[in-house]
């Protein structure tokens, strides 16, 4: 285990700048989630970290040695990819064990190994099958194990869990954090989907065009995010962003400088029309089961989600005055910067 720096890091294809002057501190044993929409930059700077790719100018410190010019080799570190990558001629045990075997340790010490790494993820039953009379869950857990007999320095796993089916996400995010528990290994974790992030991360790293545009826990993320970015790329469903001048909004007050006024959706609630500070027509009930997502037109103040616990009885057309929450308001200005959070 070992700690991760990027100092300054940048990344250039010719004249064009994909990752633009990263600086990160990874602790040892932390769990980090790099996400963001496609194109951000995530995965190659995570392949930066491996040493799949060049670092055009800056540092990556790993166990606090410069790591810049090694070779991935040297840098200790394990990487687990979107595709299981396993031999199919091979059996599981033949597959985790690989690395040992061309690594050229003796061949009891490779099973002790593989029987420790199959033990913790639940392999123990399947050493003797082959890829192919295995479930996609278990092939990734195969390309786990594989990573985890190597004893790595830190785990780098890039957007694992994307070729599964929901259900199979759910029960491989649920292996991946019992994992890190057990390992208290650094894990580096690529993802689009902010669900995985919210759940797995101790730290979120949210990259926007080839920039950090806020770190922080899960928590801290939902809670205060830095700018508009941030507040409705994580969420699900998105922050309501609405404009402050709008002539839909009363009785609002606000910052100076304010351009942008931001609500979580389960912090809105439902009344009669001319109460609160929006007055809004009901479009679509998205009924969920525990939730409804209740979507509405609120005129000036753009397109609207409200959150309500279980079912809802309103119908679509209905008019409905919508009240902010007062502690949950975000306030942001014309730089989309936070200036005003609860």
């Amino acid at each position: 285990m070992a700690s991760i720096e990027l100092k300054g890091a940048e990344k250039w294809y010719g004249n064009v700048q994909v990752i633009k002057g990263i600086d990160l501190a990874i602790e040892t044993g932390e769990f980090i989630v790099f996400v963001g929409p496609s194109g951000c930059g995530k995965s190659t700077l995570l392949r930066m970290i491996a040493g799949l790719e060049e670092t055009s100018r800056g540092q990556i410190v790993i166990a606090g040695r410069d790591a810049t010019a090694e070779p991935p080799s040297r840098r200790g570190l394990a990487m687990v990819f979107q595709s299981y990558a396993l031999y199919p001629h091979m059996s599981v045990r033949d597959n985790v064990g690989f690395p040992l075997k061309s690594a050229g340790l003796p061949k009891a010490e490779i099973d002790s190994k593989v029987d420790e790494a199959a033990r913790i993820l639940k392999l123990d039953a399947y050493l003797d099958r082959r890829p192919k009379d295995l479930s996609g869950g278990q092939r990734q857990r195969v390309a786990i194990g594989r990573s985890i007999v190597r004893d790595p320095t830190a785990f780098l796993f890039d957007e694992p869990l994307s070729n599964l089916d929901a259900a199979l996400r759910v029960e491989m995010r649920y292996e991946i954090a019992k994992l890190h528990q057990s390992l208290g290994a650094t894990m580096i974790y690529v993802t689009h989907d902010q669900v995985e992030a919210m759940t797995l991360a101790d730290r979120i790293v949210v990259l926007e065009a080839g920039r950090i545009a806020q770190v922080g826990s899960p928590r801290e993320l939902y809670e205060r995010p830095a700018n508009l970015f941030v507040a409705q790329f994580i969420g699900s469903p998105k922050m309501n962003v609405f404009p402050a001048d709008g002539a839909a909004l009363r009785d609002l007050p606000m910052p100076e400088g304010t351009t942008h006024v931001g609500i979580r959706p389960e912090h809105v609630g439902l009344g009669e029309p001319g109460t609160g500070q929006i007055d809004a027509t009901v479009d679509v009930l998205e009924y969920l089961g525990a939730d409804t997502f209740v979507i509405l037109d609120g005129g000036g103040a753009g397109q609207l989600t409200v959150r309500v616990l279980g079912s809802s009885p309103l119908e679509p057309g209905t008019r409905v005055g919508l009240t902010l929450e007062p502690d949950q308001r975000h306030f942001f200005d014309a730089d989309g910067l936070s200036i005003g959070t609860p």
